[in-house]
């Protein structure tokens, strides 16, 4: 049973917060105001507990997909860099990449393993970058 001194405490003990995040990143989503500081150490510690942070930071998100590859589908927009940093560490990521850019696609496959191509080209819209196919099709064969 919490108290109401601990509950006072999870919504303005910024240092109480923290001990809580680093002990589990999803604590996070107890904390109404979110430091920046509160939601690093969160992502640090579980990458996933980024769906919890309100208008995460691009620092936040890079070392949530740092921790986690996986966290990039509980981030909403991701930028152009985070999403290239997701994809080279690893290609398979990109299908939780709404519309990737052409640079996104030949990055992802070129950080997979040949026994992934398949399960990654299915996520790249050829009509759009037919070159990324060619390139494909020549990593194929």
């Amino acid at each position: 049973m919490i108290t109401k001194e601990e509950l006072i405490r999870w919504q303005t003990d910024e240092e109480f917060q923290l001990e809580k995040v680093k002990q589990d990143g999803y604590n996070i989503r107890y904390i109404r105001i979110q430091s920046e500081k509160n939601c690093l150490e969160s992502v640090k510690q579980n990458g996933n507990s980024i769906q919890y942070i309100n208008n995460p930071s691009e620092e936040i998100c890079l070392e949530a997909i740092r921790q986690n590859g996986n966290a990039i589908q509980f981030i909403n927009n991701p930028s152009e860099n985070v999403c290239l940093e997701v994809v080279k560490k690893n290609g398979r990521c990109i299908k939780y990449i709404n519309n990737p850019s052409e640079k996104v696609c030949l990055e992802a496959l070129h950080n997979c393993k040949m026994i992934d191509l398949d399960k990654i080209i299915k996520y790249i819209d050829i009509e759009k970058y037919p070159d990324v196919y060619e390139k494909y099709c020549f990593m194929i064969m």
